[in-house]
């Protein structure tokens, strides 16, 4: 009645072992570290940086702790501050040589102790949000009215392109704001324009007057298109400001969506605003030139001569001097998508673009005009322009759709494409609100709520030990095990940990408890019935499931709702709630019966059981009677 057969007995320990290892890394603390990352798109952080990183210091004599590169970063553990002070120092000395032009990131850092065993099976502590670890915190407006513009000024291109291309004459277009005006000189010019914006363009709405002798007809955006624009311009800024950040990689950063035209970015562990601001106001911009063939460009790529008139020089991603006109064919306002890819003839690595309408007419116009000629790709970040490629021209290019290739690996071409779809900004943001939190409020913040949480796990237990006795500590060990898989899954999944995160795990520790407590009475209220103890444990556990099943159900749903609707410090007690609410129900009843069934379940004649005072019916009589004697 009251055995678990082996396998669920397994599942305990295995959850158990699953718990403490994804826990352990919680308990090992941070080390002061410094972390070099790439302050330019087109400058890579590989191994030939961690051995440069590694001789910097070997020459500065500072030994670190631990040197790895770990994804897009290196990172240079050591034992105390003042190694890594002089650590970043030596570091900063050897990458970076101009401060004026960085072409990395030397910032300081702190990191896991873990050790590497707990590693390399993906166990890592838990994310500290904003108010734990310190950082800075910016709210920032998007322009929405200048994303709007840049969209109407688009389309006035479009137009003024298609009419020519129809062959519509016209006595010029304007744009007023967000509106586009084309004045036209006869009522069937009049038809024939806005037929072909009805045909084209679907997001623009006409209307027309008379204007003298000639036609006005004006086209503006519709309000379901205006809207579409602010919500894209919105998720591009996110996209680019995640780009950004992800660069920089010292923190794990908070980039959300606020209301309409908002944008909240929390870096947890950066100090330096100025450094913080730097990193948002970073702009990346793409333009396609052609390369400058004539003998003296050749000669300023050699050295021996200088730049033509209406050239300029640019180095590749190698290093070596590329000649441009300064006149632009295609910015990246025209490209949509950049995606890699294979030839499908030499297999080679490739990035294939794709661009707007606009674009597509142009580079057609352009690889037409230009077949055995190279173009290259600019990408213009920080004022400092870098050639990322420049390919000869094939043949006419015509679709839309442009296939670079060349001596690229398949990383090279990911990143390029990645490069290519960073772009810049949608529409200029400000910042609107800003603070730092320093890392000793944090650590206060951290203190403060861990003793809540243990502090409350203490009275909780204290409290059933004493009025459940034996069954009180089942409930005990059982929420100690709810903690410990609350903060494993927590670690597992990257969450981040906020101080409402830390509220939340104290609210689940009276969740958990809510459950153990409704079990115990139901064993109770089957003893007082006159059930044997076997008997009153089966049923209690039985009884109580449907109970605590529909309370933490109801709870569970409030909990998504605040996780669907929630934004920022709402959000974070939600995810822990959430996560509360199911390592409860499996802590609650799932392991407290199988030490239940472990300590009673094999007693054939168990006559009691430690529950606590059990009042019954004839108890109560019984004192009645002797009191009336008295």
């Amino acid at each position: 009645m009251n055995r678990y057969p082996v396998w669920k007995y397994a599942i305990i320990v295995i959850a158990l072992l699953v718990g403490v290892l994804y826990t352990l890394p919680n308990f090992f603390g941070e080390a002061p570290a410094v972390q070099v990352s790439s302050a330019k798109a087109t400058v890579k952080v590989d191994t030939a940086v961690l051995q440069r990183v590694e001789e910097a210091l070997k020459a500065a004599n500072v030994v670190p702790d631990t040197l790895s590169l770990e994804g897009t970063s290196v990172r240079a553990r050591f034992n105390t501050p003042d190694e890594q002070l002089k650590g970043k120092d030596a570091i900063q000395r050897a990458l970076v040589p101009d401060t004026n032009d960085p072409a990395f990131i030397v910032a300081l850092n702190l990191v896991s102790r873990s050790p590497h065993w707990l590693t390399a099976i993906g166990a890592k502590p838990v994310y500290l949000g904003l108010d734990l670890r310190g950082g800075v915190h910016f709210m920032l407006q998007v322009d929405m009215q200048a994303a709007l513009t840049k969209k109407a000024e688009s389309f006035t291109g479009d137009l003024r392109s298609s009419l020519r291309d129809r062959n519509i004459r016209h006595g010029g277009i304007s744009r007023e704001g967000q509106n586009i005006e084309i004045r036209l000189r006869d009522e069937a010019s009049l038809t024939a324009a806005r037929n072909l914006i009805a045909d084209q363009y679907p997001d623009l709405q006409t209307t027309s007057q008379p204007d003298g002798t000639d036609f006005r007809l004006r086209a503006s955006i519709k309000p379901e298109a205006l809207r579409k624009v602010q919500d894209q311009a919105l998720k591009q800024n996110i996209v680019t400001l995640h780009n950004r950040i992800n660069e920089l990689g010292v923190a794990e950063p908070v980039i959300q969506q606020q209301g309409l035209d908002r944008i909240v970015v929390q870096l947890p562990g950066v100090q330096d605003t100025a450094k913080a601001k730097d990193i948002l106001g970073r702009t990346a911009t793409l333009e396609v030139r052609m390369v400058d063939e004539s003998s003296e460009a050749r000669a300023a790529e050699m050295g021996s001569g200088p730049v033509p008139f209406g050239a300029e020089k640019y180095l590749d991603r190698n290093g070596q001097a590329v000649i441009v006109k300064k006149q632009v064919v295609l910015t990246g306002e025209n490209l949509t998508d950049a995606q890699p890819g294979f030839d499908s003839q030499t297999q080679e690595p490739t990035v294939n673009l794709t661009l707007d309408a606009k674009g597509a007419r142009i580079f057609k116009d352009i690889t037409r005009e230009n077949v055995g000629k190279r173009m290259a790709i600019v990408l213009f970040e920080k004022g400092k322009g870098e050639v990322v490629t420049a390919p000869v021209i094939r043949a006419e290019i015509s679709g839309g759709r442009v296939q670079i290739s060349g001596r690229m690996t398949t990383m090279e071409a990911n990143d390029t494409s990645l490069l290519l779809r960073a772009g810049s900004l949608a529409a200029p943001m400000e910042i609107i609100e800003e603070y730092t939190i320093g890392p000793s409020l944090g650590a206060d913040n951290i203190d403060r709520g861990i003793h809540s949480v243990v502090w409350g796990f203490v009275a909780i237990a204290a409290f059933m030990c004493v009025y459940y006795l034996m069954f009180g500590v089942f409930s005990t060990v059982a929420l100690s095990i709810n903690v410990l898989l609350l903060l494993a899954i927590l670690s597992m999944l990257q969450a981040t940990l906020t101080l409402p995160g830390i509220a939340a795990m104290a609210l689940a520790l009276g969740v958990a408890i809510d459950s153990n407590v409704l079990i115990n009475e139901r064993i109770r209220e089957e003893l007082r019935g006159g059930a044997s103890p076997q008997a009153a444990i089966n049923a209690g556990y039985q009884h109580a499931w449907a109970t605590i099943l529909d309370s933490n159900v109801t709870t569970l749903i409030a909990g998504l709702a605040l996780l669907a609707f929630g934004s920022g410090v709402v959000r974070g007690f939600a995810v822990v709630h959430c996560i509360g609410i199911l390592t409860s129900m499996f802590s609650a009843v799932f392991v407290s019966r199988g030490l239940a069934n472990l300590w009673y379940g094999n007693r054939k004649k168990l006559k009691q059981i430690s529950i606590g005072q059990i009042w019954k019916p004839e108890d109560a009589s019984e004192m009645r009677s002797v009191a009336a004697k008295k």
